[in-house]
C-alpha cells in the first residue's frame, strides 16, 4: 500500500538566518585585530559623556558671560557683549578681590608644598612598612570627614575663646581673628591631603640607589634635597599643586566662615547667582579661574612638569 506526500507534509521549516551571528562574528574579529578599535569602543561612552556635561557646561558658561543683564527688569540680554569683562578689568574692587584670590591660592600652595614635602619623604623613604601603611590611613582619614564640619571646626579655634586666642595668650600674642590669616590657614589643612598623596607617590618610585650614590659621592643632605629629591618629585608637586591652587581658587565657603569680611572670587560668583540674580556677570567672574588655570597648567607643560605625571 503506497502513501502519497502532500506538498504541507514535504515542506521543511526554512532555517533561521545566519546574518545577524555573522555579523557579530565579524565585530569580534575586528575588535581583536584592531587594538585601538576596542580601545575607542571602552572609551567612547566615557569620552562622550564628558563632552556633553563637562565640555558642554564649560561652553555655557562661556556664553551666558558674553550676555548682558536688563538693568530694569533684571532679564538676561541675549545679545553679544563684552560689559562684563570690562567691568571687572575697570572696577579697583574686582581687581583687588581677584589679585587677593590668587595670592591665597599660591600661598596656600606653598605652605602645602613645605609640609607635606618632609611628610611624603619620610614615608616613602624613611619609615617602615607598618608606620607608612598608617601614615597613609592618617592622611586619607581627613578626607573622610565633611568639608563643612572641618571649616567650622577651624572657626571654633579662630573664636576669642578658641584654642588659638588661648595659645597665643601664653606667649603674649594676640590671636588673628577672622581674617585672612584664618582663611589661608583653613585652606592649607583641607587641602594637605591632595598634596602629601602626589609626592608620596612621586618619591615612592625614587631609586635608592641614587640617594646612596649621592652619599657615596660626599654630597650633603641638602645637596641631595636639592639635586636629587627636589627634581624627581616636581612633577609630583606640580600635580599636587594643581589641585591645591585650583581648589583654592574656586574656594567661597571656606572665606564666608572664617574669613571675615574678606572676599574671594568665589564668593562674588555666589552672591551674584543668588542675591543679585546676575547670571551673566557671575559667569564672566567664573571665567577667570578657568583662565588662570588654563595658563598655569600651560606654563606647568612648557616647562616640562607634566610629561611624567
Amino acid at each position: 500500500m503506497s502513501t502519497t506526500s502532500t506538498p504541507e507534509a514535504s515542506t521543511l521549516p526554512a532555517p533561521a538566518p545566519a546574518a545577524p551571528r555573522r555579523n557579530r562574528h565579524r565585530l569580534s574579529a575586528a575588535l581583536h585585530r584592531h587594538p585601538r578599535l576596542r580601545l575607542v569602543g571602552l572609551l567612547a561612552p566615557i569620552l562622550a559623556w564628558l563632552g556633553v556635561f563637562y565640555l558642554g557646561s564649560l561652553v555655557a558658561l562661556f556664553i551666558t558671560s558674553l550676555w548682558g543683564q536688563d538693568p530694569f527688569t533684571a532679564e538676561i540680554v541675549r545679545v553679544w557683549t563684552l560689559d562684563n569683562f570690562r567691568y571687572l578689568i575697570e572696577s579697583e574692587v574686582y581687581r583687588t578681590i581677584t589679585l587677593r584670590t590668587i595670592g591665597i591660592a599660591a600661598l596656600v600652595t606653598v605652605i602645602d608644598v613645605l609640609l607635606a614635602l618632609p611628610i611624603a619623604l619620610y614615608m616613602a623613604k624613611v619609615a617602615s612598612p607598618r608606620v607608612r601603611r598608617l601614615m597613609v590611613v592618617a592622611v586619607l582619614t581627613p578626607l573622610w570627614a565633611s568639608y563643612l564640619v572641618k571649616a567650622y571646626a577651624w572657626r571654633i579655634m579662630f573664636s576669642s575663646d578658641g584654642l588659638v586666642d588661648s595659645t597665643a595668650g601664653l606667649f603674649g600674642l594676640g590671636t588673628p581673628g577672622y581674617g585672612l590669616a584664618a582663611t589661608v590657614v583653613t585652606l592649607s589643612y583641607l587641602w594637605l591631603p591632595y598634596m602629601i598623596l602626589p609626592i608620596y607617590a612621586g618619591l615612592e618610585r625614587l631609586p635608592n640607589s641614587l640617594l646612596e650614590a649621592s652619599v657615596d659621592l660626599g654630597a650633603s643632605t641638602a645637596t641631595t634635597l636639592r639635586r636629587v629629591i627636589i627634581p624627581t618629585a616636581f612633577p609630583a608637586i606640580i600635580a599636587g599643586s594643581i589641585f591645591t591652587f585650583s581648589l583654592s581658587l574656586g574656594d567661597y565657603i571656606t572665606v564666608k566662615i572664617v574669613g571675615g569680611a574678606n572676599q574671594m572670587l568665589g564668593n562674588v560668583v555666589y552672591d551674584n547667582v543668588g542675591a543679585a540674580n546676575n547670571l551673566p556677570f557671575a559667569a564672566a567672574v567664573a571665567v577667570i579661574p578657568v583662565l588662570i588655570m588654563l595658563a598655569y597648567l600651560a606654563l606647568a607643560r612648557r616647562a616640562g612638569a607634566l610629561e611624567n605625571v
